[in-house]
């Protein structure tokens, strides 16, 4: 299978180089390294930086390492435009270019990048693999006690509503098959914030696609600043019933 990492950035500069690196480090051959004619790559993947006109000029830097690996690319977007239009554009590259399935992850180093194999070993299995966060108890280091309490009490709240199997429907270090991501008509997605995560596992439940929950070791970002706000929690609490309401009227 042919995968692509989507990682969606905005002034990520302090950890834009490592993060790429750890990335590629896990195929086996590691950044910038050629290809060996006697030996084959542990999985083909390539990288897609997804960036929102970073004033810190993230999108430089990659520029600059794509001149020596041809396996990282980048799309640049003029404005602030936000989490979950940026994946879209990512699935959408996705499908054009024929890849068989997508990774999503931050790129704050939250999501480990050697769960990647793992994560492409059970994809071969399942439509869908979350990596989770709540499926074996808690596990997330370094967060702030009122923030752990919020997403965990988020996860409850979107599983008594929707009535979804998913432990951390929240989570945003994933691996989506493409015909699940051509399925669940990416041109309808409504969220954006942390709600876009939701909205996607539920599109892809409602279309019986197969959910598998890995679980990882949540780790607080090593630097920069969130972009949790307001906003994404007062979005995540009313999309939750109105993707419910979806799909009572059969409308998803």
């Amino acid at each position: 299978m042919k995968y692509l990492l989507i990682i969606p950035t905005y002034n990520e500069m302090d950890n834009i180089e490592a993060i790429i690196k750890a990335v590629f480090k896990q195929t086996g051959r590691p950044f910038s390294q050629q290809k060996q004619d006697n030996k084959s790559d542990l999985f083909d993947l390539n990288l897609l930086i997804v960036d929102d006109n970073s004033p810190d000029k993230t999108s430089d830097k990659v520029e600059d390492m794509m001149k020596h690996e041809e396996r990282l690319h980048i799309l640049k977007r003029p404005g602030k435009k936000g989490l979950g239009t940026a994946y879209v554009e990512g699935f959408l590259y996705a499908i054009q270019n024929n890849y068989d399935a997508i990774i999503q992850m931050d790129a704050d180093f939250s999501h480990d990048p050697e769960v990647i194999p793992q994560m492409v070993d059970l994809s071969k299995e399942h439509d869908v693999v979350i990596g989770s966060r709540y499926v074996c108890g808690i596990n997330v280091v370094n967060w702030p006690l009122s923030r752990l309490i919020l997403s965990y009490m988020a996860s409850k709240y979107v599983q008594i509503i929707t009535r979804m199997p998913v432990k951390d429907p929240t989570g945003g270090f994933k691996c989506i098959k493409i015909d699940v991501l051509k399925k669940i008509h990416l041109e309808k997605i409504m969220s954006d914030g942390y709600s876009f995560q939701i909205e996607i596992n539920f599109r892809a439940w409602v279309n019986r696609f197969d959910i598998y929950e890995m679980p990882i070791i949540f780790t607080d970002r090593r630097s920069g600043q969130s972009k949790m706000s307001k906003k994404i929690i007062y979005e995540a609490v009313y999309m939750v019933w109105k993707l419910k309401l979806m799909q009572l009227l059969r409308a998803l």
